[in-house]
């Protein structure tokens, strides 16, 4: 008798069609690795200068931009204030990285060690780990500080770390990767933006692909495996995730680094249609996907929706 371990995935569907073969979609994310990987520390020019009169980051995806007091804000201080959100929106990404590791290491630790799919899984621990060294150098080349994510929050991880299910682990892990994925896509292309930068996340992007990819199907996957109970706190587990994310997106301490009233600061981006657009055009592709397969259900899509990454 087959047994849940043992289901022959390929006979499931959900509402984006058949589950594709765990192993094969391994095989083809490894191959991809031998071809697409990157060592950041020779890759990219660490020694070069910083060139004068380019920004950090978009000026469009800065927190504060078409806000009243970014018209107010001299041009010094606009690109000032992206160095700065640029190193939280790095701080931020590390400190999921660190997460996402011990929740795939978490994931693999019972299943067979010689499968492509366990492979895979070291396979994109050692690219994360290589991404959180990148994202550390660029802060420090940036001569900014690290924005770590408050205490509460940093705590809250480790709860995170300790009880959440299999499923919630790569809803977690997408909703970390794709609304930056997003913002970086549209990074680096731009000219506008230090070439250091475009080129970290020009390597972030090709690499969390594959990440990408490889959550998506296993996500899938358990959600239609999982029992109920599994999905129902998975729900819940995401919405809440969504809502810790959009909170420490960008941290306040940047506005009193760049001189500004950070109260003020706050409540211009809460107010901002502009930034709310952003937000919600980052995470559309993965609501829309969370929706197809059922992640974005009762309570937790009332999470999202307070978290104000979903319309």
């Amino acid at each position: 008798m087959t047994t849940r371990t043992e289901l022959d995935f390929t006979l499931l569907r959900d509402a984006l069609g058949p589950l594709r073969d765990r192993e094969q979609v391994a095989a083809r994310l490894l191959e991809s690795s031998l071809k697409h990987s990157f060592d950041p520390e020779t890759e990219l020019d660490w020694a070069a200068p910083l060139e004068d009169g380019k920004w950090f980051w978009p000026p469009e995806l800065v927190s504060l931009y078409d806000t009243p007091m970014w018209r107010r804000m001299s041009e010094e201080q606009r690109m000032d204030l992206a160095r700065h959100e640029a190193a939280s929106i790095a701080s931020l990404g590390i400190w999921f990285e660190i997460i996402l590791m011990q929740l795939l290491v978490r994931h693999i630790y019972d299943k067979s060690l010689t499968s492509d799919h366990v492979r895979y899984a070291l396979t994109e621990i050692a690219d994360e780990c290589r991404h959180s060294m990148m994202f550390a150098r660029m802060i420090q080349k940036g001569g900014t500080p690290a924005y770590p994510v408050p205490r509460v929050y940093h705590n809250l991880g480790r709860v995170l770390k300790t009880v959440s299910t299999t499923p919630g682990s790569f809803a977690a892990t997408l909703l970390g990767e794709e609304i930056l994925d997003w913002m970086q896509r549209l990074t680096f292309p731009d000219e506008r933006v230090q070439t250091l930068v475009r080129g970290v996340t020009r390597i972030h992007v090709v690499e969390e692909a594959r990440h990408v990819r490889y959550a998506r199907e296993e996500l899938r996957r358990q959600m239609i495996t999982a029992p109920r109970w599994e999905q129902e706190f998975t729900r819940l587990s995401c919405g809440e995730a969504a809502r810790v994310f959009s909170t420490c997106f960008i941290n306040p301490q940047v506005y009193d680094n760049v001189g500004l009233d950070r109260r003020q600061a706050v409540a211009q981006v809460r107010a901002s249609g502009h930034r709310r657009e952003v937000m919600q055009s980052g995470a559309k592709r993965l609501t829309d996907f969370l929706d197809d397969i059922g992640v974005l259900r009762g309570p937790g899509r009332r999470l999202w929706k307070a978290s104000g990454l979903l319309a």
